[in-house]
Parts: C-alpha cells; structure tokens; sequence
C-alpha cells in the first residue's frame, strides 16, 4: 500500500482485494465453434464491440488510475473518491482502464473546486447526481431499443442484445444531442421551480398551514402526491415477466404524461407506485384527480388510489423527504379505489376553489400522526386537465 493510501484515514484494502478487470489485450474467451478464426485475429463482433468502446470512450484504453490522477494534478485518494462517485468499478494499479478522455474529465471537475466555484462535497454530489442519474437513463435505453428489435424484426432477445453493437453508432450522435437539449430544458425548469418561485410556494405554505410547526424548518412547499396501483401483487402473480413488464410500463408512461401535462414532477417510481410533486395545492389536486381518472378509464391496468397533502419538504438527492410525503403515503392505503383523498389542512388550502369538490371521511388513526381528518377530493366546475 503506498504512503499516500495509508495517510487516507479510510480503509482502502477492498480496492486491491478486488479481482482486477480484465486489460483490453485480454480477450474473452470464446466458445469453440467450427468457424473460429485463426489465433490472434479478431473476428468482426469483437471488432465492432472495440471500435463502438474507443468511440464511447474517447479512444483506446492507455492509462492507469495513477497516470491518469497525476495528470490531472490531484492524488489518487480524490479521483477515486470522483470516480466512486460516478459508479465506476475499482481498477487495481496495473489495470489500462483509462482514456485521454478520463483524465480531461476528472481536469474538469477539479478544476470547479480548484476554481472555488465548488466545495469538494458539493462536487463530489453533483458528480453522483449525474453518475447515478445517467447510469439509470442507459440502462433504460439500451433495453428500450432491444425491446423495439425483438418486437418490430421478430428476432430473440439474445440476438437482439448483440445486433445492438452494430445498431448504437448511428444513434449515438442524436442521444448525445437531445440529452444536452433535455438538460438545458430541465436546468432552466428547475431552476424556476426550485429557485426563483420557492418563496411564493413558502408564503402559500405558511398560509394554508397556520399554527403547524411541525414542519416549519423544511425549506420548500409543495404538493406530493401518491398514486398506486390497486391489486397489483396478485396481478403480478399471475402474469409472465414480458407482460408485467409492459404493465409496469404503462403505468409509468401514463403517469408520466399525467404529472408532466400539469406542471407537475415524478419524482420517482416504486414497482406499483409513483411519487410526484407540484408547486401549488390546485396543481396537485388537478393532476391527482386526473391519475384516479386515467386508470379507472383504462381497458388493461387496474385503479389506483391516489392521495395529496399540501406542506413542506425537504428536496435531496433528486428525492423528497419530510412528514408531508409521509402522510401522503399514509393516505395512500386509506384511499379507495379510483378515489383522491387528502388532509383536512390540504382541503382547506382547496376549499375555495370552485374546481373542487371536497368531501369529509371518517377520522382515522394513523401511525405517526395520531388522528386525522380525510377529505375525498372530487371534480367540481371545469374539465380538468386536457390530455391530448
């Protein structure tokens, strides 16, 4: 172990217990067949995957962790700590793991910190943000684009995955495009959201709210809502993988457009379950409202019961915390299906609102809350959101 890793304070055995990665002049083993090329030669699958690697990776693999460390100018303790912050694997010191490309990357992030434009823990968490973020987005291309292969050429699953090799080149420079676009789009969107209206969303908190401290310290207010899917598990027993997998599918995709036509935010999703948020009560209501619609509407998936709690949260790690989403959540479960129930203080924020009609339930006991007064949300004047 060398002096620099020993002065860490950390415990940085695991990185070389590790099994090293194979080198890229180590080929895999292939299976003996009747046409195997002569020793030494490549066949043309193997020339693709590496030509579609160095394209990816800015070219060939040449340098090793340190090198690439020193000539960004940082010890190896901090660009590991980047490198584990974008998901990478471990590399052992004799692994060629690293591109030019590697090291101008970690320059870049350095130079944020170096800059004083960054803490090096904000640094290291906007880099996870766009590790884990990214990581997510690639894996939901690439089986998105298997799927389309299997399904529009009628070819197995496991030919489709190894024509995608040949298939990727074509589309790299349009992703690449449009997520630059979509980031931009998001930047901006978020920024607005999170920035520049938070302190119109704070006052309508402490007014809808009067008297509740409970939740007063949390930074921003909004409205998070839960929508989920009714008998989803015994659905999921009887259905093969393919077609609970396309029932997944839609759920999301519906709710996706949901959330998004107003003005709303998926936060995430949760097998049979979708977290979302909106900046006013009315958006909230709106977009809850049309979710328990959507799905009793729909010929293939179930209901859903959908609940909405107006209050504060705390925004972190692309996920949202506080007593607020806990209470929507608990909602959730006392909800019937096709049916929008929220909080009495929500009801109140809504009671004025001709769009809404609120109606009173029986008081619950619920865990972490003690008692609670349910309103059912339903449609009053208007039509609504308008789905194309």
């Amino acid at each position: 172990m060398s002096v620099e890793d020993q002065q860490s304070g950390e415990d940085l055995d695991e990185d070389f217990d590790a099994v090293p990665e194979p080198s890229v002049d180590e080929e895999p083993a292939a299976p003996a067949t009747n046409a195997s090329p002569p020793t030494g030669v490549m066949s043309a699958e193997r020339i693709a995957i590496k030509a579609l690697e160095a394209r990816l990776l800015g070219g060939e693999r040449k340098l090793r962790r340190r090198e690439v460390a020193a000539g960004a100018g940082v010890s190896l303790l901090s660009a590991r700590k980047l490198w584990r912050a974008l998901g990478f694997p471990n590399f052992g010191d004799e692994d060629v793991a690293f591109t030019e490309r590697d090291k101008a990357a970690l320059s870049t992030i350095l130079d944020l910190v170096r800059a004083g434009l960054l803490t090096e823990e904000a640094a290291i968490s906007v880099t996870r943000s766009i590790g884990q973020m990214t990581d997510r987005m690639v894996v939901w291309q690439i089986e998105a684009l298997v799927e389309d292969m299997v399904s529009e050429q009628g070819i197995p699953d496991a030919v489709a995955r190894k024509q995608l090799v040949s298939r990727l080149p074509t589309l790299i420079d349009a992703l690449e495009e449009i997520l630059v676009y979509s980031w931009h789009r998001q930047l901006n969107a978020g920024v607005q959201r999170l920035a520049v209206r938070a302190e119109a969303g704070l006052q309508a908190s402490e007014e809808g709210r009067e008297g509740d401290e409970d939740d007063a310290p949390l930074p921003l207010a909004r409205a998070v809502g839960f929508a989920d899917l009714v008998s989803y598990t015994s659905l999921s027993r009887r259905m093969n993988e393919k077609t609970l997998a396309q029932l997944v599918q839609r759920f999301e995709n519906k709710c996706a457009e949901i959330i998004s036509v107003g003005g709303g935010r998926l936060v995430k999703t949760v097998g049979d379950e979708v977290l979302y948020i909106a900046e006013t009560p009315a958006a909230g209501a709106e977009i809850s409202l049309a979710l328990a619609q959507a799905f009793t509407e729909d010929e293939i998936l179930p209901q859903c019961r959908v609940s909405m709690v107006w209050g504060r949260i705390l925004s972190r790690l692309g996920d949202i915390y506080g007593p607020t989403v806990n209470l929507a959540a608990r909602l959730t479960a006392l909800a019937q299906p096709g049916t929008v129930l929220v909080d009495a203080m929500t009801a109140a924020a809504l009671g004025q609102d001709e769009r809404f009609v609120l109606v009173p339930q029986k008081s619950e006991n619920v865990r972490g809350f003690g008692e609670i007064h349910p309103v059912m949300l339903a449609r009053g004047r208007g039509k609504g959101l308008v789905l194309d």
